[in-house]
Order: structure tokens, then sequence, then C-alpha cells
């Protein structure tokens, strides 16, 4: 009789965890595979955002000087604002800056996409 695909999924994770635990070092060796996913996850997340801007690339010149700006600047607003997250989340002050400026990058995306489609 076959073990059902969750249940061996779990064993597995469940074993490598136990490795983790036990031999000596392993947590600096599970560091330093949370750092190399985090760095190919930001590549990924690189090649997506070269991607869609070489596929849209006519849209966001259509777009205008002014509009395009914002656009940029909210996005060089999230960008740092996720760069700084360890430092804004230390205070209550921290935490609400740290969701007012991505509300309102998120926000100024929004209009200028809203204004985008309407003309």
């Amino acid at each position: 009789m076959a073990m059902p695909a969750g249940l061996r999924n779990f064993a597995i994770v469940l074993a490598i965890a136990a490795l983790i635990v036990l031999v000596p070092g392993g947590g600096t060796g599970a560091s330093f595979a949370m750092q190399a996913i985090y760095l190919v996850f930001l590549g990924v997340l690189g090649w997506f955002a070269y991607t869609a801007y070489r596929d849209r690339r006519a849209q966001l010149f259509s777009l205008g000087t002014a509009r395009r700006a914002v656009l940029y600047a909210a996005i060089g607003v999230v960008v740092l604002t996720l760069t700084a997250e360890p430092r804004l989340w230390v205070g209550t002050d921290g935490k609400i800056v740290f969701l007012l400026l991505l509300v309102g990058a998120f926000y100024a995306v929004f209009a200028v996409m809203w204004s985008a489609r309407r003309y």
C-alpha cells in the first residue's frame, strides 16, 4: 500500500527539520540555505520586473513624463520601504510610517493606472 503524498511530504520536511536541529552547525547551514533561497527569490522578482517592463515599454512611455515619474517614484518608495522594514518595525511609530508609505505608494500606482485608462 502506497503512502499518501501529503503524509510523505510531511515526513520529508520533518526529517530535514530533525537534521537541522540534531546535526552540529545545522543552524548555520539552515541560515545559509534561507539566504540562498532569498537571493533566488529576489532574482526571480528582478527578472519578472524586467520582463514586465520590456513587454509594456510602449504603454509606459505613452503615460507621459509626469505620470511615469510618479509611477517610478512610487516603485522606489516601495523598494526603500521594504528595505528599511526591519528598522521601521522596531516601534509603533515606525509601523505606522511603514504602512503609510506602502499605502501611499500603492495609491499613487493606482491613480496613475486609473488616469491612464480614462484617457
